[in-house]
């Protein structure tokens, strides 16, 4: 670690530091115990918009610091929780269900999900992690965003933005070239209030060995974003690309990607899209499995911090 103006630097961000972007927010996970002014648990067995099978929890068997890494880790374990997601129980987005707060939901599995909702929010930015992902046909690991204030309306008419997802590693792919599922998605997700949501975005196979580390990032200015994995770009939308159609509010050009999201890790188990993909359907298979991160690191750009312009790479 080195010392930068008064803020403590992870040393391998140096270049970074040294060039447009500066690091302002960062968790290494080399405590004993998550750091709750960074991150908030979400509790629910909601299963999402996509049906999936696991009920997320606070336990340590479920999101642990250890070695070094930060531990999401899904059990095959009966558990029944809030039918109501955690963030609409909170008042920070609409209650996409026909459930009440107080109704409870079963579900065979339990994993983990963690957020900055609450605790830290950014519009613009770098947005960083190391992170290794697990194996197997219903596995759905992801490191995406979500906007702090629904400003303009239910999901997706506020945005959502997935730095990465993965489904599936390592299962049947027969438009792969390794013959296994070996890709990770960028995407955004916009337009309307469901069902009239639109989404965008761009695939990338990983470089082996795909359930080693890799490095996933996002670098999101005013009119533009772009996706990397291990440094090689593979993805960019720009404002063109992306709209809005308003419930509520007065948004700009760049809606409804110009205010601020917080950042979110989960590893889901099951649901419509992995499901439908690759070997179809959930094998049930050998747990526990584990989405272990090294670090998420968040940089502003130096050179223009009101629009995030000008430290793009491409």
């Amino acid at each position: 670690m080195v010392l930068f103006m008064g803020f403590t630097v992870p040393a391998n961000s140096a270049s970074l530091e040294n060039g447009n972007w500066k690091l302002i927010w960062s968790d290494e996970f080399d405590g004993s115990k998550l750091d709750l002014s960074k991150w908030t648990y979400d509790v629910d067995c909601w299963g999402g918009g996509n049906n999936e099978r696991q009920c997320y929890t606070d336990k340590t068997e479920n999101v642990k610091l250890e070695d070094g890494f930060l531990k999401i880790i899904a059990l095959k374990k009966q558990a029944k929780g809030p039918a109501v997601p955690q963030i609409a129980r909170d008042g920070y987005m609409p209650n996409p269900t026909n459930s009440k707060t107080f109704e409870k939901k079963s579900q065979a599995y339990t994993s983990g999900r963690i957020s900055t909702r609450g605790k830290q929010a950014w519009k613009y930015g770098r947005f960083e992690a190391r992170m290794k992902l697990p194996m197997g046909q219903g596995m759905w690991p992801a490191f995406w965003m979500l906007p702090e204030e629904w400003r303009y309306g239910g999901w997706a008419a506020s945005g959502e933005i997935d730095i990465m997802e993965a489904i599936n590693l390592s299962a049947t792919c027969a438009e792969c070239a390794v013959g296994r599922e070996d890709r990770v998605y960028g995407t955004l997700h916009f337009g309307g209030a469901a069902p009239n949501n639109i989404h965008k975005g761009k695939n990338i196979a990983l470089s082996a060995p795909v359930d080693g580390f890799h490095v996933y990032t996002l670098e999101w200015s005013e009119d533009r974003m772009d996706w990397y994995v291990d440094g090689q770009h593979f993805s960019t939308l720009t404002s063109a690309d992306w709209s809005t159609i308003p419930e509520k509010g007065n948004p700009s050009e760049h809606a409804p990607f110009d205010h601020p999201f917080h950042m979110i890790l989960n590893l889901a188990v099951g649901g419509k899209w992995p499901e439908e993909h690759n070997d179809v359907g959930f094998i049930t298979q050998s747990f526990p499995k584990q989405f272990v991160i090294d670090w998420v690191r968040v940089y502003q750009c130096q050179q223009d911090k009101q629009t995030g312009k000008g430290c793009h790479k491409n």
